[in-house]
């Protein structure tokens, strides 16, 4: 069965077995595309999360069929080492990571939650990102999120937004 759909900008059409086959293993061993983890394969944890028409997926169980004709973005097309994401940026600039794995899920959920709410509180940012992180890198990600947010509000020349 093909497939069309829009992925980080570019036209795809993808052959599947399997329409009920989750979205994250056909991005990852169809297309190639490693930077959206597997975590849990219950879409508790969040490493997989992704967006598709803007919102905050969680891709380990999102069946590909429901991708069709659909827009979808993943880590690898929020932003590049030469010109990053707001996001991305404010990831750098707090070093967030520590081991680093579930850390596109974040960066993505945090996407999703800026561009609904420009400038979220401290309860904002506990009701929409739910991800888990086992190093327990979240005050560095707090940071981060208001980071994202003010970077946002001023975006700097040459700036994808």
């Amino acid at each position: 069965m093909e497939l069309n759909f829009t992925l980080n900008n570019q036209a795809i059409t993808v052959d599947v077995t399997d329409e009920n086959h989750p979205l994250l293993m056909v991005l990852r061993d169809t297309l190639g595309l490693k930077g959206t983890k597997f975590g849990c394969g219950k879409a508790a944890c969040g490493s997989c999360t992704l967006l598709i028409e803007g919102e905050a997926v969680r891709a380990c169980s999102y069946p590909v069929k429901l991708a069709a004709d659909k827009h979808i973005t993943t880590i690898e097309g929020l932003g590049s080492p030469e010109d990053p994401h707001p996001v991305q940026q404010a990831w750098i600039e707090e070093i967030v990571p520590q081991c680093g794995y579930c850390q596109p899920g974040f960066m993505m959920a945090t996407v999703a939650l800026l561009n609904k709410i420009p400038n979220p509180t401290d309860a904002d940012i506990d009701k929409a990102i739910t991800n888990i992180c086992r190093c327990g890198t979240y005050y560095r990600m707090r940071k981060a999120i208001h980071k994202a947010a003010d970077l946002n509000q001023t975006p700097s020349e040459g700036s994808n937004l």
